[in-house]
């Protein structure tokens, strides 16, 4: 069974959080509370807890900057953000969890049991994946130099936008094709990178392809694009204008 710790400077907040876990999440034994940053802190080191909710917006001291007094931690965190899509941003190229507020229940259920599945493969936090968090936070809403963190059944790598050449879907898994190393083969879907990489130069080509656009070397008239690694990219008839179009005003 699971020891759970809610920190967030809203009273009411926590009471919401607390009362759906304990109608919802049976998982969870223990609910532990904290109102604000500094009891937080306290709270982590006395509690001893397996998973946080970490609100990200509070005063004096923000979740990130918690985090950032735990450099070594043996819990895993779930971030509860507003609307704020720069935090989630980054936390999403951090492949760490989040939540948004109003909490929604299934959205809740879910994001327990991928940290339940992470506890049967003997999942332990990586100190580098949060040393990635705060490095994609510090960098300007705009920037070309975000890290992604792709976790696999190998290890966690970190690769910059640039280092990679394309993505293509694998059922509901997702393979990376980088510069000078082997592909990797991820647990999320090409949608939720699709959505993730928009802004980075990458398009969406086809329903199982995405494409970095630095490394595309030429297109053709068979519907096909030619990468800079040598691959040949099928492009979907719908989107063939519109790429066509794409490339050739770059």
């Amino acid at each position: 069974m699971i020891t759970a710790l809610i920190i967030d400077d809203e009273e009411s907040a926590i009471n919401v959080l607390k009362l759906l876990l304990e109608k919802y999440v049976p998982e969870i034994e223990k609910i532990f509370i904290a109102i604000g940053a500094e009891e937080g802190i306290h709270a982590i080191h006395e509690c001893k807890p397996q998973l946080v909710f970490l609100d990200v917006e509070m005063p004096l001291m923000n979740g990130f900057q918690l985090v950032e007094k735990f450099p070594e931690h043996s819990f895993e965190i779930i971030f509860i953000t507003a609307y704020d899509q720069y935090a989630i941003r980054a936390i999403k190229y951090s492949a760490l969890d989040y939540l948004l507020k109003p909490i929604d229940t299934d959205e809740l259920k879910s994001a327990v049991q991928r940290f339940l599945q992470k506890s049967k493969t003997n999942f332990r936090s990586d100190k580098k994946i949060y040393e990635n968090l705060s490095y994609n936070l510090n960098l300007p809403e705009s920037s070309s130099q975000y890290r992604l963190t792709l976790a696999t059944t190998e290890g966690t790598f970190f690769y910059y936008c640039n280092e990679i050449f394309r993505c293509e879907a694998v059922g509901n898994y997702t393979r990376f094709y980088l510069k000078d190393k082997k592909p990797l083969l991820t647990s999320h879907t090409l949608k939720e990178y699709d959505e993730l990489l928009y802004g980075q130069n990458f398009l969406r080509v086809h329903r199982a392809h995405l494409v970095n656009a630095d490394f595309i070397s030429s297109f053709s008239k068979e519907h096909e694009i030619k990468m800079k690694d040598g691959s040949i990219v099928p492009v979907s008839r719908r989107k063939w204008d519109y790429i066509k179009q794409k490339l050739s005003s770059n």
